[in-house]
């Protein structure tokens, strides 16, 4: 019995998750920003080691919410960087990406020389560990896809607009830049929902490959 509950548990926790970023990767990949899921899911890294470190906690909630505000951090370098200087795109999301990963890299060997045993276990972020979400995880990757959703309906007409062409969604008044955002957070709401069950590591193939597949 305590088996059957489990793999439930980690089957609806799985099926929120793909519903999520799917919906989330059809616009990063129809946008070309496929790998802007590889930079966030990197990034994070950093912001779970900060969120520890201040906190002295390992409590789910609040070590995704330091990889959320870490991750909306990056999202808004690679962004500025792009609008802002001559660097393409693809070259900022590897700037962004190496140096905060690299900052979280450096931050877990720090904490690693921790003599409080809480610091224990948070190297699962790196790859995920499916079976170990909880019955309230599952809950709250089921708001989160279910808060996304009901804004992409309210959104979906100047979501498709900025989308396919964002010079005309410009022309006719619409505010880029906000829906910009937009998109940008539901991909990395998608991607922190993510990182307890598969980790940063393999993240970005679950944002990209149920919107390349089914483009096919």
């Amino acid at each position: 019995m305590q088996g059957n509950y489990t793999f439930t548990i980690v089957a609806l926790g799985s099926v929120a998750l793909g519903v999520l970023t799917g919906v989330t990767g059809t616009f990063a990949v129809l946008r070309k920003q496929s790998l802007l899921g590889d930079s966030i899911a990197h990034s994070a890294l950093a912001g779970i080691a900060i969120a520890f470190m201040i906190t002295g906690t390992k409590n789910t909630e609040v070590l995704l919410l330091g990889a959320l505000v870490v991750g909306l951090i990056a999202t808004f370098f690679i962004n500025n960087i792009t609008k802002n200087s001559r660097i393409n795109f693809e070259s900022a999301m590897a700037l962004v990406m190496s140096s905060f990963f690299g900052l979280g890299f450096m931050l877990l060997s720090q904490i690693q020389k921790f003599s409080d045993s809480e610091q224990a276990g948070l190297d699962r972020f790196l790859f995920g560990q499916a079976a170990t979400i909880l019955e309230r995880d599952v809950y709250f990757v089921l708001i989160v896809t279910g808060i996304i959703l009901v804004l992409m309906a309210l959104l979906w007409k100047e979501i498709k607009i900025f989308t396919f062409d964002p010079i005309y969604t410009h022309s006719i008044g619409l505010n880029t830049d906000f829906l910009n955002i937009c998109l940008s957070s539901f991909v990395v709401a998608g991607i922190i929902m993510g990182i307890q069950m598969v980790g940063v590591v393999l993240m970005s193939a679950l944002i990209i490959a149920p919107a390349v597949a089914a483009r096919q």
